[in-house]
């Protein structure tokens, strides 16, 4: 088939590479516009775009899904399909009844849970113990139109968002040029979802991620997982941001302190606690404002941290 890939960030690589080794023929890839990244703010090309470019392939920047100019060569290009993982804009009908197989979106979740722009953080924050990717045609509302096929993958204790997402984005590029395959073959029939198990999950923004120590340890440790690496943990201490990595659940009998209140820190010989709302949890690497990311042992030996010093 003729496919028009639409996709911006790294977790939609894997798929654009997966398609360019399959027999079908990509002739174009939508993206994102540029944007604005580091502290320099300087415009950086999306890694869609950057792997499309590499490739030698039409890439089209649209600001909007909608804008007449992109529409107007999407048609000229012709697509069968259109796949899609992560492209990040609305479709509309005018561009979803292009190609004549329509639009075929890869998600992170077994939909229908976890609609949305953040499936992966929302299934390590509830304590999800699996997960996986749907392939499933496009419709106009939010990520319920039907199911082409899934791929099941278990979620690890340690699992960041990251570490998921890098999984999920290797196994769901399989399954979704298996999906095309099929659709070229006319041997695949899409179901619709379930009314069933509908959950969402927004975008989850850099105040999402400020920790909240009075919950149980377990939560914490979850919450903390979810938004690793972005946008990234953080509390207030003493008035300034500090950056938390994923913690650690000690077993309580080795925590060698006593009753610590919530984001109460205790900072012990080889260890750095620091109290919940059940058993302390053992602080990972950290970043305090102004330094580097660093173990928290080595940024307690370097610091004077008073007793009863709280992150709040």
């Amino acid at each position: 088939m003729r496919v028009v890939f639409a996709g911006t960030p790294d977790p939609a690589v894997p798929a654009l590479r997966e398609l360019l080794a399959s027999r079908h023929e990509v002739v174009g890839v939508v993206t994102r516009p540029d944007a604005p990244a580091g502290r320099g703010r300087k415009l950086v090309p999306s890694p869609v775009r950057e792997c499309a470019e590499q490739h030698g392939l039409e890439v089209l920047t649209p600001s909007r899904a909608s804008d007449p100019e992109f529409l107007d060569r999407l048609a000229e290009l012709e697509p069968d399909c259109c796949p899609v993982v992560a492209y990040g804009a609305l479709l509309r009908e005018q561009a979803l009844s292009i190609p004549r197989h329509g639009w075929v979106n890869l998600h992170f979740s077994l939909l229908p849970a976890w609609r949305g722009a953040a499936p992966v953080p929302a299934a390590i924050r509830h304590g999800d113990e699996i997960t996986g990717v749907t392939a499933f045609r496009i419709v106009p509302e939010l990520d319920a139109g039907p199911v082409f096929g899934v791929v099941t993958e278990p979620i690890e204790p340690r699992d960041t968002s990251g570490s998921l997402l890098d999984r999920l984005s290797v196994s769901g590029a399989r399954l979704l040029v298996a999906t095309m395959d099929a659709i070229e073959d006319g041997t695949v029939h899409a179901e619709p979802q379930p009314s069933e198990g509908v959950s969402y999950a927004p975008k989850v923004t850099v105040e999402d991620a400020k920790v909240d120590f009075g919950v149980p340890a377990r939560a914490v440790d979850r919450m903390i997982r979810s938004v690793t690496p972005d946008p990234g943990a953080w509390a207030w201490l003493d008035g300034k941001r500090f950056k938390l990595g994923p913690v650690e659940l000690p077993e309580r009998d080795a925590c060698e302190v006593g009753e610590l209140s919530p984001g109460e820190i205790s900072v012990q010989r080889r260890q750095v606690l620091v109290g919940t709302a059940t058993v302390p949890v053992r602080l990972g690497e950290v970043q305090a404002h102004g330094k580097k990311r660093m173990p928290a042992t080595d940024w307690a030996r370097g610091v004077n941290i008073e007793q009863g010093t709280v992150l709040k």
